[in-house]
């Protein structure tokens, strides 16, 4: 059984900064794919970024050049760095994980994803 824990959230000021961490518990970082996702305020829970076992990464068009997906096979978590925060970055985040070889096409699939996070609140507003 995986248990993943997010922190890191909080209030940030437009073009600000903010770095999510997810620590894992129960297997490695490293044998896992790990993808973060959101919930804007009244809407679907949406695809942020992933990052495959192996290489490859996939970002949402929303966040692409500004938001980075990472791990830490030492520290067993992944993090997502957030840069140039905008008020529609608002949301409630959740990292996510699985054990499985998604193909590249799926990864922004909820149905992907066995573990999850408890999801952490990250607020963007002046």
């Amino acid at each position: 059984q995986v248990q993943l824990v997010d922190s890191g959230g909080g209030l940030v000021q437009p073009g600000g900064s903010l770095r999510l961490s997810c620590t894992a518990s129960g297997r490695t970082v490293s044998s896992l794919v790990v993808a973060w996702f959101r919930q804007p305020p009244g809407k679907e829970r949406e695809f942020v970024a992933a990052l495959k076992r192996v290489g490859g990464s996939s970002y949402a068009e929303a966040v692409k050049g500004r938001f980075t997906v990472s791990r830490d096979n030492g520290k067993n978590a992944m993090y997502l760095q957030m840069n140039g925060l905008k008020p529609e970055d608002t949301g409630v985040y959740y990292c996510a994980a699985d054990a499985s070889s998604p193909i590249t096409s799926s990864l922004g699939y909820l149905s992907t994803y066995d573990y999850w996070g408890q999801g952490i609140q990250v607020t963007v507003s002046s």
